[in-house]
């Protein structure tokens, strides 16, 4: 009975000794998790070139931007004072009050149908009394100084 007793014992004992050191272990790895890390090398910070700005938009394309701008204000304006106001600065932009203002009705092959000419400052004057800007412009050409000298526009 003795050595029954014996070789249970050491059974017992190597599984009690293989559970220590599984759980010694575990808990080595819990203490790695829970351990902050220590701080990473200063590295040398990358200096990325700067990416190359879009290309450069045309005079033609700034000044479309800012026209549709202004002939929002004005369909937009809520007195004729603000109207009035923004016509004038909108005036500013063009080689004279009689630049001529053509709206495309209608194109097909290339060629194109335009409503009765009008001047800008008479088409100003039409977004002011309508309120509304049903039109946007397609084509615009500029004089030497910078100057609307002729526009194009489409419906929306």
């Amino acid at each position: 009975m003795k050595q029954s007793l014996f070789a249970f014992s050491v059974r017992k004992t190597l599984f009690l000794a293989l559970f220590a050191m599984l759980a010694m272990g575990a808990c080595k790895s819990k203490k790695k998790a829970v351990a902050p890390a220590p701080a990473p090398a200063p590295q040398e910070e990358v200096v990325k070139p700067t990416p190359t700005p879009s290309p450069a938009r045309s005079a033609e394309e700034v000044a479309a931007e800012k026209l549709e701008n202004y002939f929002n204000a004005v369909a937009a304006a809520g007195n004729p004072n603000s109207a009035n106001q923004t016509i004038q600065e909108t005036l500013g932009m063009f080689s004279n009050q009689e630049t001529p203002v053509l709206i495309v009705i209608h194109e097909e092959n290339g060629v194109k149908d335009y409503d009765e000419p009008t001047t800008i400052k008479k088409y100003l004057d039409y977004l002011k009394d309508t309120k509304k800007n049903l039109n946007y412009i397609s084509d615009i050409r500029m004089d030497v100084s910078g100057k609307v000298s002729e526009l194009e526009l489409r419906r929306k």
